[in-house]
């Protein structure tokens, strides 16, 4: 029996502080899945969205994210997920 997830969640990425990759990992429950686009983007420290990750209607579960930010400068950035009315944001140091 496959168990569900009740519950939204946005993990902390590993590793971190990384270079030039890593992972993020979030989960989203089956009543914010129907229908909901989900939205995982990353923002540099200044709020300024740098790229998009995930941008589409998914279904219950948990999925894991490759990030490379091997174009980016070393420093403090962060990730958001959204989906619905929910949003959850995390830190992540890029150390190259």
């Amino acid at each position: 029996l496959k168990r569900v997830p009740d519950n939204f969640t946005l993990n902390q990425n590993y590793p971190n502080p990384f270079n030039p990759q890593t992972t993020i990992s979030y989960t989203i429950s089956a009543n914010q899945a129907a229908n909901n686009p989900v939205e995982l983007s990353v923002y540099n420290a200044i709020g300024q969205k740098i790229k998009t990750l995930v941008n589409t209607v998914q279904s219950a579960g948990t999925y894991n994210v490759t990030f490379n930010a091997g174009s980016l400068p070393s420093g403090t950035y962060f990730y958001s997920l959204r989906v619905a009315d929910k949003l959850e944001t995390r830190k992540m140091i890029l150390s190259k």
